[in-house]
Parts: C-alpha cells; sequence; structure tokens
C-alpha cells in the first residue's frame, strides 16, 4: 500500500526551528520528485519547496528561502524540511507529496503553485509565542 505520513509537527516560539519528516511506504522516496506543502488555516495550500530525484536540486517559495531545507536520506527512505527562523506566517499543517515523475514540476521550477498527485495526512507546524 502507498502512503506518506510526515511527522515532526509542534508548537515552536517565533525564531525557532523545527524539523519535519516524510517517511514513505510502498515506494522508494528516491525514485521520484518530492514536494512540501502547506495549508494555513481559511487559507489556500500552497507549494513550499521541492527536491528532484535525479540530481537532488531543490526549490523554494521565495518567503522561506534562506530558512527552510529540504534534504533526502537515501538510506532511510525519508525526506525532511528544516525549518529555521520561524515565523507566525509559518503556522500550517504541512504536507509531503509526490507526482510521481522524477523532476520537480515546470511551474513548481517557476515558483507557480502546481497540485501533485498524491499527499500525505500532513502535520501541523504552530508557530506562537
Amino acid at each position: 500500500q502507498v502512503q506518506l505520513v510526515e511527522s515532526g509537527g509542534g508548537l515552536v516560539q517565533p525564531g525557532g526551528s523545527l524539523r519535519l519528516s516524510c517517511a514513505a511506504s510502498g515506494f522508494t522516496l528516491d525514485s521520484y520528485a518530492i514536494g512540501w506543502y502547506r495549508q494555513a488555516p481559511g487559507k489556500e495550500r500552497e507549494g513550499v519547496s521541492c527536491i528532484n530525484s535525479f540530481d537532488s536540486g531543490t526549490y523554494y517559495k521565495d518567503s522561506v528561502k534562506g530558512r527552510f531545507t529540504i534534504s533526502r536520506d537515501s538510506a532511510k527512505n525519508m525526506v525532511y524540511l528544516q525549518m529555521n527562523s520561524l515565523k507566525d506566517e509559518d503556522t500550517a499543517v504541512y504536507y509531503c507529496a509526490t507526482d510521481w515523475r522524477q523532476g520537480c514540476p515546470g511551474p513548481v521550477v517557476a515558483g507557480a503553485y502546481y497540485g501533485m498527485a498524491y499527499y500525505g495526512s500532513g502535520t501541523l507546524v504552530t508557530v506562537s509565542s
């Protein structure tokens, strides 16, 4: 059974850090580009970051560049999102996702929204003092 499971969310103060993890079952994460998305209360889902499978090239939403880092651990079949210098506006449910292709979709590379085919159930990140 194909499944994506996110973990690592929680409550953190502004300026703090969290590392989100994305685990897969039923397939190998290395085979596909993996994206991180988020949806804040009352807002549309937005793309945050994406990592290619073939060269581990990475892409980020402008507002998280320099603060967030996406990475892979092939041995553990995991993808991570390291989030530093967190802000109130980063509060959201975070999802990892795949579109079953090796490269991050063109719109994502160009900084536009693109909805992927399959998402995990999400992990809540709350940034608040």
